[in-house]
């Protein structure tokens, strides 16, 4: 419970957080949140790190001449997109032995059946779209890698969700997050991006309950 209320209030103070770090770390600072985005991305076990919130968090710090804007950019889209890179990877080395036994009680054959159908038909818009759902975003590209969708197709779609991502957030951030009103509830701005990049996610869930 305590690492729980120590996440919750990351995510609640991501401002102060952030603020910590950059004087703290200097520009080492880069590196810190390039790992983060990396691992939320990249990791199929760390889907609970900040990713949205964090991206425009960054992109208002760069606002106000802490950090470099165009440096947070270039950075962190690479880190999204090697982050996915590495998360389809092990989706399709321990994805596929996982999948090998018939009558195994959780990896089923058949999900990974009809998981390849899925990015077959849906894959640009799923490995796009994927980018703005939190958890969901952490296992797309594992699922993408276990279900053997073809590489070509997913490294395209792969970079250009990443660019589309950080860039929304991370300008979103350097052009509103310092306008005041932003500024005095920065707090409850962070919980709405979180809130919002769940929708997606939960109109999907109702739409397949129906």
């Amino acid at each position: 419970m305590e690492i729980l209320k120590n996440l919750f209030d990351t995510f609640l103070h991501l401002d102060e957080s952030l603020s910590d770090i950059i004087t703290n770390y200097g520009i080492w600072t880069y590196l810190i949140v390039f790992l983060v985005i990396f691992c939320e991305t990249g990791m199929v076990f760390t889907p609970f790190l900040p990713g949205d919130s964090l991206l425009f968090a960054a992109g208002s710090f760069a606002a106000i001449g802490s950090l470099d804007v165009k440096w947070l950019f270039i950075l962190l889209s690479v880190a999204a997109i090697l982050g996915d890179t590495v998360n389809y990877a092990i989706g399709q080395y321990i994805g596929l032995k996982a999948f090998q036994k018939n009558n195994s009680r959780f990896f089923k054959k058949e999900y990974l059946d009809k998981t390849h159908r899925f990015y077959e038909k849906y894959g640009a818009k799923t490995v796009i779209l994927a980018r703005f759902v939190p958890i969901i975003r952490t296992f797309a590209p594992f699922m993408a890698g276990a279900g053997a969708m073809q590489y070509s197709r997913f490294i395209k779609y792969n970079i250009v969700g990443a660019l589309i991502w950080v860039g929304l957030f991370v300008f979103s951030g350097y052009y509103i997050g310092n306008i005041s009103i932003v500024k005095e509830n920065f707090s409850i701005i962070i919980l709405a991006i979180i809130g919002i990049s769940l929708v997606p996610a939960i109109v999907e869930f109702l739409r397949h309950r129906k």
